[in-house]
């Protein structure tokens, strides 16, 4: 399978990967990619399995972030999330006969993507979710579907430009990411906020000398305001996002795999990359 792996140089050049082995546990441009809504997807699954339940409901709930630019983000005055994962989920959904109107978006931030698996509050989660094996003991997340690496996002003027001229300072991210843990293991001294927006704002206002998370996340970000923010370092981790379920439907692992590798082989991720993080 294809994948995107992001630099700061360019929005994303190809990479060659495999899926993992199934665990258990501002403004926004682009069309919507076409998504083909399988007809009567719910005899193409086996009783019993979560996939039938959505198929014959029709509806599903989709938990995505509303504040990443490319990846997950909700225009101001919008009815629906625009960006590469939204698409992802899109066409998941259509392989259930589900068709983008009958999808119900819900906001997602990362402290609160497990807690809505497990309660039922969405059925996926498609919210820049990277695969951990400690996230994978609490809920499912299949894939890579996309792959990228933490870098920093500082000022234009910024005399940031490699990993050691972290030290000593103060780098924000969101809480319930894995880039705190990684950012402070650089001997900065880490800042967790509830949204990537209000990380951002900290950064512009000269409270903190760095925002990190994944670069597909930072470049969107920099491309908003490219006279004020920009993306250094080479990516210093690798970010594999997957696509989260309740571990007590393990076979929304196959399910997810096949529809995503489908995409691939058709053209359909590739037309949902252009049209949203590509960029």
């Amino acid at each position: 399978m294809r994948f995107i792996r992001t630099k700061a140089v360019v929005a994303g050049v190809g990479l060659a990967l495999s899926l993992a082995a199934c665990g258990d546990a501002g403004t926004e441009t682009g069309e919507s990619v076409d998504v083909d809504v399988a007809e009567n997807a719910a005899d193409e699954f086996d009783d019993g399995t979560r996939m039938k339940e959505l198929a014959e409901s029709g509806d599903i709930t989709i938990g995505v972030k509303y504040d990443q630019p490319g990846i997950g983000f909700m225009p101001a005055g919008a009815e629906e999330p625009v960006g590469f994962d939204p698409e992802i989920g899109k066409i998941l959904a259509a392989s259930l006969g589900i068709a983008p109107e009958d999808i119900t978006w819900k906001e997602t931030i990362s402290d609160n993507r497990e807690p809505f698996l497990e309660e039922g509050e969405v059925d996926l989660v498609i919210a820049s979710y990277s695969i951990t094996d400690e996230r994978r003991e609490i809920v499912g997340q299949a894939g890579p579907y996309y792959v990228t690496g933490q870098q920093l996002l500082v000022k234009a003027d910024s005399d940031i430009d490699s990993l050691d001229d972290v030290e000593g300072t103060e780098v924000c991210s969101v809480t319930g990411s894995t880039s705190l843990e990684n950012i402070k293991a650089e001997g900065a001294t880490p800042r967790g906020f509830d949204t990537y927006s209000e990380c951002v704002d900290q950064v512009l206002d000269g409270t903190v000398d760095a925002m990190t998370t994944d670069g597909a996340i930072l470049l969107g970000y920099a491309a908003e305001q490219p006279d004020e923010l920009k993306v250094v370092v080479d990516p210093f981790s690798e970010e594999r996002y997957g696509v989260g379920y309740n571990i007590d439907s393990p076979e929304m692992c196959g399910w997810i795999q096949d529809t995503i590798t489908a995409a691939q082989e058709d053209g359909t991720w590739e037309e949902a990359f252009q049209n949203t993080l590509g960029q």
